[in-house]
Parts: C-alpha cells; sequence; structure tokens
C-alpha cells in the first residue's frame, strides 16, 4: 500500500483507512518524506487541531517502532533534524520518501475515540519485500545535493526555504542545464504557494532555455509543458491547460514508443480536462486511448486496468449512457474480484458503484442487492464506527424509501 502524507496531517482519507485496516502485516510505503517526533504528545496536538477541519477524515496516528540493529542506511534513510528545524523542541525526525514499514497493530485510540493508532515497523534488511518495494520508490528520487534538499524541503511543506534556497542555486549556477532544472523548481514551489502567475513565469523561463537546448522531441519539455498545464488547471483556464497538455502529448508521442505508459498518463491527463470542461466525449475518447496503452502494456488483471475502466465507466454514467457505465463498472469489479480478497474494501467500493448506477436506472431491488453486498463487506473488514458504514446504510435506507 501506498499513502500520501504531508504535515501537518488533516486525517486519512475514509477510502485510505479502509485500505489501511485490510493491510495489517502488509508493507507500507509513503510518496512524501515523512516527519515525524520523538514526542508522542507533539504528533496528538497536531491531531487534536487537524480534526475539526478535517471532518470527514479519519484521525490517524503513526506509531514508527525501529529497531537501529536491524536496519541499514543502504535501505532506509531517517535522521534527527532538530538544529535543522524551525521549531527545535519538536524533535523532529525525517524519513525518506522510499522509507518502508509493515503494518502492524490498528487499535482505536484510547485517550479519542476519534483517533485510530496504527503501529509501523521498520521492516529489516533482509525482508525481500521490502528490497522489491525499496527499489522502486528510490527511482521515483533523483537530484543530489542541494538539488535534493530543495525537493526534500518542498515535499515536508517548507516552501518559503526551499524558494530561498533554489534562488541561491540560481545565483551559483553556471550552465544552463542547471539554470532550467532550478527554474522549473522554482515553478513548482509557487505552484505550492498557490502563486500561479509566477509559477507559470518560472516556467516558460525553464521552457525558454529548453528549448534553446535540447532537441523538439525531448521528453523533458514535455515534462515542462506538462506542468503549465498543471498550473492553468488549477486556475481554471482548461483551454490553456489543453493547449499545454496538447504539446507535451505530441512530444510524448514523437520520442516514446506507442505503448509507453508515460503517454497513457499523458492522454489521461487530456481526457480529465475535457471531463471537467463537461466535454464527455472528448473526455471518453482520451479516456480510450489513454486505457488501450494500458491494455497492452499490463497484465489482464493489473488494479491500473481497473482504474481505467472505472474512469470511463465514471464518463458514461454521467453522459446518461447507464448501459455501457455498467459494462465497464463491471469489467472493473471483474478484475477488483481476482486481485483482492473477498472482504477487502476496495471491493466494497466497486460494489457501492454499481449499487448507485443502478439507484439513477431505477432499479431498486439490484440497486439495494449491491448496497447491501458493500455494506457486509464494509462491516467485516472495517470498525463499526467507520463513516463508509453509514455511507453504505445511508444507501441503502435512500433505496428502501423509493420501493
Amino acid at each position: 500500500m501506498n499513502i500520501t502524507r504531508e504535515r501537518p496531517s488533516g486525517g486519512l482519507l475514509p477510502e485510505d483507512f479502509e485500505q489501511l485496516c485490510n493491510t495489517k502485516g502488509g508493507l507500507l510505503s509513503f510518496d512524501n518524506f515523512l516527519s515525524t517526533s520523538t514526542k508522542r504528545e507533539i504528533a496528538e496536538e497536531f491531531i487534536e487541531s487537524a480534526l475539526p477541519k478535517y471532518k470527514d477524515n479519519v484521525g490517524v496516528l503513526f506509531v514508527m517502532i525501529i529497531d537501529p540493529n536491524d536496519v541499514s542506511t543502504s535501505t532506509t534513510a531517517f535522521a534527527p533534524i532538530k538544529k535543522y528545524s524551525d521549531f527545535q523542541e519538536e524533535e523532529e525526525i525525517l524519513f525518506s520518501m522510499h522509507t518502508v514499514f509493515r503494518v502492524g497493530d490498528i487499535q482505536q485510540s484510547t485517550k479519542n475515540s476519534l483517533v485510530w493508532e496504527v503501529q509501523l515497523m521498520l521492516t529489516s534488511d533482509n525482508d525481500s519485500q521490502l528490497a522489491t518495494l525499496t527499489k522502486y520508490m528510490k527511482e521515483k528520487i533523483d537530484g543530489k545535493g542541494w538539488y535534493r534538499m530543495g525537493k526534500f524541503m518542498l515535499k515536508v511543506g517548507h516552501f518559503d526555504q526551499a524558494e530561498i534556497l533554489y534562488n541561491e542555486l540560481l545565483k551559483k549556477a553556471t550552465n544552463d542545464s542547471d539554470r532550467a532544472e532550478i527554474y522549473q523548481q522554482l515553478g513548482e514551489t509557487k505552484i505550492h504557494k498557490g502563486q500561479y502567475k509566477e509559477a507559470i513565469s518560472y516556467y516558460k523561463k525553464s521552457l525558454e532555455i529548453k528549448r534553446e537546448t535540447l532537441k523538439e522531441d525531448n521528453t523533458s519539455l514535455a515534462l515542462t509543458y506538462n506542468d503549465i498545464g498543471l498550473v492553468y488547471s488549477n486556475m481554471g483556464d482548461y483551454s490553456k491547460t489543453l493547449e499545454f497538455y496538447e504539446k507535451s502529448q505530441k512530444i510524448y508521442e514523437k520520442a516514446l514508443p506507442p505503448n509507453h505508459p508515460d503517454l497513457a498518463t499523458s492522454y489521461n491527463n487530456i481526457a480529465a480536462v475535457y471531463y471537467k470542461m463537461d466535454d464527455y466525449s472528448k473526455a471518453l475518447e482520451f479516456y480510450e486511448k489513454s486505457h488501450k496503452i494500458f491494455e497492452k502494456a499490463l497484465p489482464p488483471n493489473h488494479p491500473d486496468l481497473a482504474t481505467s475502466y472505472n474512469n470511463i465507466a465514471s464518463v458514461y454514467n454521467d453522459k446518461g449512457n447507464y448501459s455501457k457505465a455498467l459494462e465497464f463498472y463491471e469489467k472493473d469489479l471483474e478484475i477488483t474480484k481476482k486481485v483482492l480478497p473477498p472482504n477487502h474494501p476496495d471491493l466494497a467500493v466497486s460494489y457501492n458503484n454499481i449499487g448507485l448506477l443502478y439507484d439513477d436506472m431505477g432499479d431498486n431491488s439490484t440497486a439495494l442487492e449491491f448496497h447491501e453486498t458493500a455494506l457486509a463487506i464494509r462491516k467485516k473488514s472495517l470498525p463499526p464506527e467507520h463513516p463508509a458504514i453509514k455511507r453504505s446504510m445511508d444507501n441503502i435506507a435512500s433505496v428502501k424509501k423509493k420501493m
């Protein structure tokens, strides 16, 4: 399982917590550098302050159990950073973004019934599953020295410090390649700070250098076009978003093999924009292009294929083509049933989606059947107070009122 977490935390989304509850004994990694404290009360204060702001989320306190004799820096990077922190009293320990844990006990907190305590055990060097996942996670981290430190600061939310560092690096940069990378990272810094016009300015400076020094089909250009498109998307300017996503797409089409996953991601990004614009025909066109690549590049029961089927089903659903939506929701369910255990919370989500679709179709009896199946799975896999159980019960009550 993989979780994206930033600090201060607003808890986990209900669907993430569902997945976590069914992962006991399995591996867990974080998509961010992980900021922790040796002081339990510090973490509890963060949770207490966040709970009122994120009422729909589930409060989680991760308790790390580490035996220094059982791990090494070759597989795990963690370090005390008290002397570098703005809040030295927090006794902060920072974990690298490729750190992998085994999930231990998951219990409701005795101090606060809205919080769940999850034990995370740092896995040993001779764990074969760890070796495989750690290798994958390390491939997602690039850069070196101060450049990596800048990315590190972005990951832990120190945006002002990252901006200061990148501006210092920019002063010392001696070649165009470094300057292009620094402008790129300054653009990302501005995105995090919500300063979108400044972000575009930096990205365009990076783009200008790359266009002068790189071939027109270099994928680094595609990355910058994509990032500019992302900024325009955040600004709600979807026509400009499409303009830059399409430039990125054209480069990927020239530079990559026709079945490369990055090309599928590019098509998926474009589809998502059309979906936001309520242009369901174009959204469907690009979701299907993305899906065709996934079908060729991935094994038939890969979870990403299930997600792709779900995206297509959602478009058909919004178009009012319920029969086609059902076809693709069922394909999603078929894969999900094969790759997950029978009581996995994600399986309940698939049943729930189909239940909602039958509800829209006016087939109350079938809708009830799927909602009851979803509820049964959630009752077996989730704690009784979990909000997903309440949602299933509400869906069932809504359908029964119509019968």
